[in-house]
């Protein structure tokens, strides 16, 4: 197995862009396009065995057990399948619930998931449960477009886990997973923006200082 490399970082580090925000959401809409680009030339084998480090990586650095209810995403533009880990949580006896947009520019629900739940095509044709059963989870695993070293995450634009985690009354422990080629500089943080406590890549594992 490769070396596990953890990199801790101060939680302070977040950079302060002079750029307007209008310029940084041009610049994110161009990256993030890159990045998914990049993401989708990987062959599909090689996306899988790199996947397959990452989640290795994760089980290494967190203990999902101590979670009863965690969220996951259903894969999609090459993300890594993190449903494996799903699987694992279930069978230890926890709970895991996907992402459901209910209404647009809010907060999205986590609805009971395991294999075999009846699904159906959600916004974007993103597979969701037929039964709208509504779970809170201690801890999230989100995809990640980009990230940078502060814990930042470059998603898919729309804000629904910025929204999600501002409004929890009780704040999941949040884990990005993605692939090493989509760490950058700097995502150039907003006050809205949310870091994540954990990036877990095929590489590399950064945590926030405190996290």
């Amino acid at each position: 197995m490769n070396e596990h490399v953890e990199e801790r970082i101060e939680g302070a580090s977040a950079v302060t862009s002079p750029a307007s925000w209008q310029e940084i959401r041009q610049w994110r809409k161009r990256t993030r396009e890159e990045l998914i680009a990049r993401r989708l030339e990987l062959p599909s084998h090689v996306r899988r065995v790199r996947g397959q480090r990452a989640k290795q990586r994760l089980a290494e650095s967190v203990d999902l057990q101590q979670y009863a209810t965690i969220g996951i995403y259903w894969p999609m533009r090459g993300e890594i399948d993190a449903r494996s880990l799903a699987r694992k949580h279930l069978d230890a006896g926890g709970q895991v619930a996907l992402p459901v947009v209910v209404s647009r520019a809010a907060p999205v629900e986590f609805w009971s998931w395991r294999p075999g739940t009846k699904m159906r095509l959600g916004l974007w044709d993103i597979p969701i449960p037929e039964e709208r059963q509504v779970l809170v989870p201690d801890a999230l695993i989100i995809p990640v477009v980009g990230f940078d070293a502060a814990g930042y995450r470059l998603g898919y634009g729309g804000g629904y886990y910025d929204r999600t985690l501002a409004a929890a009354h009780r704040r999941p422990f949040c884990i990005g997973v993605g692939y090493a080629e989509a760490y950058l500089p700097t995502i150039h943080p907003q006050p809205h923006d949310i870091p994540m406590n954990l990036i877990v890549t095929d590489r590399l594992v950064t945590r926030r200082s405190g996290a």
